[in-house]
């Protein structure tokens, strides 16, 4: 009996020991939001960053607004019609999130949970040599009960917009994603299957192998800013292609006048000897 109590005995230290470390290694993980807004010189941009152990692993910067369709009751008290609801993501929200080494997560929410925007992240192997990072998933949810933003809802309450099959904003790893154009998305409502827009822009966005604390890795620039950039500076290549043609053209010519004047007969400029002509 002695025996087996003192073996009961090791084995609860044994046990307690064990879920000592558990603990401590959860609190070493311990993962944090933090809202950095008030940083943007833009008042419509929003800096969240999610950190793990005091450093930075997931970092957003953009100006997000939403597009929501919702129902009112129409004045004959029967028919139903469908209203839009526009929204902004507050600088003020509250932050949470996860990250791993292939998968990553952001919350934002605000108005007391009202309105949450989820991010997820996925990293992967393309082509079986290029590793990436992209959108897997974006959901949104929204509660219709919420009178600031949605007036006379009908049959008012919570509702999750999500986004389906999605590889968006796919990005070489080891870099941020940066993108000034607008980004847009559709993600498709539990409230009888309204297509609820989410537009992005303004957008810096790294949610793997951040290096430096609050610093976002080289930039990755989307194809719309190349495309735009190309559409800026065109006009002043072409411009200066043209301009160089005819400073080319008009030099060719004039030489072509000095030597062919050259080639030409000179008439004596003493009169006297037009008597020998």
């Amino acid at each position: 009996m002695e025996r087996l109590g003192f073996r009961t005995l090791v084995s609860g230290r044994v046990l307690l020991c064990v879920l000592g470390i558990l603990a401590r290694s959860k609190v070493l993980a311990e993962q944090e939001g933090e809202n950095l807004s008030g940083l943007s010189t833009n008042p419509d941009k929003g800096i969240y960053a999610v950190r793990e152990n005091g450093t930075t692993c997931l970092m957003v910067e953009f100006a997000v607004r939403f597009v929501v369709p919702y129902d009112v009751l129409a004045l004959n008290g029967i028919d139903l019609i469908t209203e839009q609801s526009y929204l902004a993501l507050p600088r003020g929200a509250e932050i949470e999130g996860k990250c791993g080494s292939t998968e990553a997560e952001i919350h934002i929410s605000w108005k007391n949970n009202a309105y949450t925007l989820r991010i997820y992240f996925t990293k992967e192997f393309r082509d079986q040599e290029n590793e990436v990072w992209k959108f897997s998933k974006v959901q949104f949810v929204y509660d219709t009960s919420e009178t600031s933003n949605f007036i006379n809802a009908y049959n008012p309450g919570k509702h999750t917009a999500n986004s389906h099959h999605l590889s968006a904003l796919v990005t070489p790893a080891g870099r941020s994603y940066v993108c000034q154009a607008q980004q847009t998305l559709t993600l498709i409502s539990t409230d009888h299957q309204k297509g609820v827009t989410v537009a992005m822009s303004d957008i810096q966005i790294q949610p793997f192998d951040i290096n430096s604390d609050f610093i976002f890795s080289e930039p990755f620039k989307c194809i719309t800013d190349q495309r735009e950039r190309l559409e800026e500076t065109l006009p002043l290549v072409l411009g200066f292609i043209l301009c160089l043609i005819i400073g080319i053209t008009l030099t060719v010519y004039h030489f072509h006048l000095k030597l062919t004047a050259q080639q030409q007969p000179q008439l004596p400029r003493d009169r006297s000897m037009y008597k020998n002509m």
